[in-house]
């Protein structure tokens, strides 16, 4: 059956209208006339063939992005694991190493429980990193797949084929990766830190760029080397996007030296960012940098939004709720004013959106219906509220409420 969804307010909209889906559609907004509360219009009324939900009054947003997570490293739903790795970057790339199999990571069911929850909380597209190397073949791959196909395409999830481990430096992990994207089970093929992991930022981008134009896929790097190398990455990545003709395809994850470097180089990297068309996906995690959200947003760059490692190995917090995450980064970034607040749910809807290249997502008639409607007066509100989500809808099908 068809869907009307009575009474609803539009982000970014003052009038109440009410919407039409059909075929996983949204395919009408009809404006409502103040002395129609007690009814729909002629215009919206149901038929035999529409199922109505009164919303009452609810702030409609588009269905949020996850544009930065490790869906198959999370203990989410299993027994409680303390976590002992170090604070530095290599010793939790070590430990994940060591004892992921100790703890059955990857596993369908918790990944599954943690993709349910997270389409509860509004979550409707995810772009997670998936590890590759020779010690783990693509057995993340075929976990994620099989979970989302258990939720039979409820929540659409995008696979990275992620070197965490090393690329270069761990031999074998071009060739799997190579695998992973010739056959389809990733999606985008992925990177890390250049120089401070494989130590050959050249060879590395050959290879990551290589593997895009060969399998025609997009690219996302974490990027998590600071202060003046991680600035040369980005100026090395940008270079590299300008010059493949990759614009609009590329996405760096953290990019923590942009809260490093001086104003005025800062600046430029960002300026560099718009003119490639690449997306800084931020988790505004931990007490690392904080993306620049204001100066992207006047700069015409994408800020993406993610939960990164969500009940892992690498740490134990994060709880796959995209408003939360947004209500973490509008509060790190100092954001006081409505208008600010809401780039930081941008960055969990529509910026999370053009990083991962969907073209068939917003709130205009002839879009996907992804919906998500939420107990708030404004955006700026469900951010800091962190609202109540009472509906959410994937590809027009009620999926939580």
């Amino acid at each position: 059956m068809d869907l009307l969804l009575r009474d609803a307010r539009m982000w970014g909209a003052e009038q109440a209208v009410d919407l039409r889906v059909a075929e996983g559609r949204l395919v009408e907004i009809v404006a409502r006339e103040p002395a129609d509360a007690a009814g729909p219009d002629e215009t919206t009324s149901p038929t035999e063939h529409h199922r109505t939900i009164d919303l009452a009054g609810a702030l409609v947003l588009p269905g949020l992005v996850d544009a930065h997570c490790h869906l198959d490293k999370t203990l989410w739903g299993g027994p409680w694991v303390p976590n002992t790795a170090g604070s530095a970057l290599g010793d939790k790339i070590a430990y994940v190493q060591r004892r992921r199999a100790e703890f059955g990571v990857p596993d369908v069911g918790r990944i599954t429980a943690l993709l349910t929850s997270m389409l509860a909380a509004g979550t409707t597209r995810v772009r997670t990193h998936t590890d590759i190397c020779p010690e783990l073949g693509l057995d993340g791959f075929t976990a994620l797949a099989a979970a989302v196909e258990g939720l039979d395409g409820r929540i659409t999830v995008q696979q990275v084929a992620f070197p965490q481990f090393g690329m270069l430096t761990n031999p074998g992990t071009v060739e799997l990766m190579d695998r992973a994207l010739r056959t389809g089970a990733a999606q985008v093929v992925g990177g890390i830190d250049p120089a401070g992991v494989d130590r050959d930022p050249v060879r590395h981008l050959d290879t990551v760029f290589g593997l895009a134009l060969e399998h025609d896929v997009p690219i996302d790097v974490h990027l998590h080397d600071r202060g003046t190398l991680g600035a040369w990455q980005f100026e090395s990545i940008i270079e590299r996007t300008l010059a493949t003709g990759m614009n609009g395809r590329v996405t760096i994850g953290h990019g923590y030296a942009l809260g490093d470097v001086d104003a005025a180089r800062r600046a430029d990297l960002i300026a560099g960012l718009a003119e490639a068309g690449i997306s800084l996906a931020t988790c505004a995690a931990h007490d690392d940098p904080v993306a620049p959200l204001r100066e992207m947003h006047v700069a015409g760059a994408n800020l993406a939004l993610g939960n990164d490692g969500i009940r892992d190995l690498w740490s134990p917090y994060g709880d796959g709720d995209m408003m939360h995450r947004a209500h973490r980064l509008a509060e790190r970034a100092q954001c006081y004013a409505d208008e600010d607040i809401e780039l930081a749910l941008r960055a969990a809807t529509f910026g999370g959106a053009t990083a991962l290249g969907l073209t068939d997502y917003g709130l205009a008639p002839g879009l996907r219906a992804d919906l998500v409607a939420v107990e708030a007066d404004t955006a700026a509100e469900a951010v800091i509220a962190r609202a109540s989500r009472t509906l959410v809808l994937c590809d027009g099908e009620v999926v939580a409420a």
